[in-house]
């Protein structure tokens, strides 16, 4: 698929890899709709980046939310033919640690988020594309997930981050499989330590020691790296049903 022929629903599109995609996808001629919780980002973006960003506000566990703002991004650019799943949250919580047994909530909670909302996006975006216009190579759309390489990697404290992050993992295979008698293609981008809002509070020495645990190149990744797979992803029609790691190399210790 052509980036000057997509039009793009991202999940948590209002801030970092979900924002760098988005930004990524309008530079190369394509259209993005901005689903985030984020009101005040998600306008602020949408507002900076013209008639071919929409913001809607949402949450990726509300089906009716979803489905009406699928809805309302094809009324307004057409039909939807790309989803980039980036909307999660994390977790550090240790099973039984110093400060207790660890909560079920939380642990719910992010498996509702993450897999769950990951999920919920999938199904109802899936159906829409079903409906598509077939391209000249038999495509009608494609899915980009988002996991961690916390799925493969998982620290101590990471338990139910690496198991949200590790169902996305596990169901980007059967759902390829499924969705491609449709022409739809589901893939999983798999980042390792990203430059993203979840360190910006961090110290500038604690981001570098981060950083420096990547062999190389020995940094932080940044978003536009991300959404620069997401859009050779794209457009690239044999990248289909696999999980890429994207992580200068880098092997989580236990802690």
């Amino acid at each position: 698929m052509n980036l000057k022929e997509t039009t793009a629903f991202v999940t948590g599109g209002a801030s970092g890899l979900g924002e760098a995609v988005v930004r990524y996808t309008i530079v190369h001629g394509g259209k993005a709709v901005i689903f985030d919780r984020s009101s005040e980002n998600g306008e602020k973006l949408a507002g900076e980046l013209g008639e071919h960003a929409l913001f809607v506000k949402g949450d990726v566990t509300d089906e009716e939310g979803i489905a009406k703002a699928l809805d309302k991004g094809s009324n307004v650019f057409g039909e939807i033919n790309t989803v980039v799943n980036c909307a999660g949250i994390g977790v550090a919580e240790k099973v039984n640690g110093r400060k207790g047994i660890h909560s079920l909530e939380s642990f719910s909670k992010t498996i509702e988020v993450n897999l769950l909302g990951t999920f919920n996006v999938i199904r109802l975006a899936a159906d829409k594309m079903k409906a598509n216009t077939l391209q000249e190579n038999g495509e009608r759309g494609v899915i980009i997930n988002t996991a961690s390489v916390a799925a493969f990697d998982g620290q101590i404290g990471q338990a139910a981050y690496s198991a949200s992050k590790g169902g996305v993992v596990g169901m980007t295979l059967p759902i390829a499989r499924e969705l491609a008698s449709s022409g739809i293609r589901v893939m999983t981008i798999a980042p390792g330590l990203f430059d993203t809002p979840m360190f910006a509070s961090l110290p500038d020495e604690a981001r570098d020691a981060l950083g420096k645990m990547t062999p190389f190149p020995s940094r932080l990744g940044q978003p536009e790296e991300y959404a620069k797979l997401a859009g050779a992803i794209i457009e690239n029609p044999m990248l289909n049903g696999e999980v890429i790691r994207l992580d200068g190399a880098i092997r989580m210790q236990p802690k």
